[in-house]
């Protein structure tokens, strides 16, 4: 097992790609102005916290050191929040939104600490 999560851990150019998608459709959906998006849209803060989990555990994949990995998803939540003062239906800078982006980023930065702390140890 170890030596296939070490093969997925190599594949940099691909985790930087899925990274910067990521982040594309993050930005998709958070700059869609408000009377082009679902009306029923649940569980407003796991989105956002899952959303930046999986962008701040990408760019971690993708070889950034991890406190740069949670600076650059969490940074990137706070600039789409800003962003999204400009888009019609939208209300931006919501701190509650903020937290959750942060919270989300810095739980994959430390799964990802945990995991390679463990592989060299297997």
């Amino acid at each position: 097992m170890a030596e296939w999560l070490r093969r997925l851990h190599d594949r940099r150019r691909l985790w930087t790609a899925l990274a910067v998608a990521a982040a594309l459709v993050i930005a998709l959906g958070s700059l869609t102005p408000g009377s082009e998006m679902p009306s029923g849209l649940p569980w407003d803060k796991f989105n956002h916290f899952v959303g930046y989990a999986g962008l701040a555990g990408l760019v971690g994949l993708a070889g950034v050191r991890l406190p740069r990995a949670f600076l650059i998803a969490a940074g990137y939540g706070i600039a789409i929040e800003v962003g999204q003062l400009a888009v019609p239906g939208r209300s931006g800078g919501d701190g509650a939104d903020i937290l959750a982006n942060a919270l989300g980023a810095a739980c994959a930065v430390l799964m990802l600490a945990v995991i390679r702390r463990w592989l060299p140890a297997r």
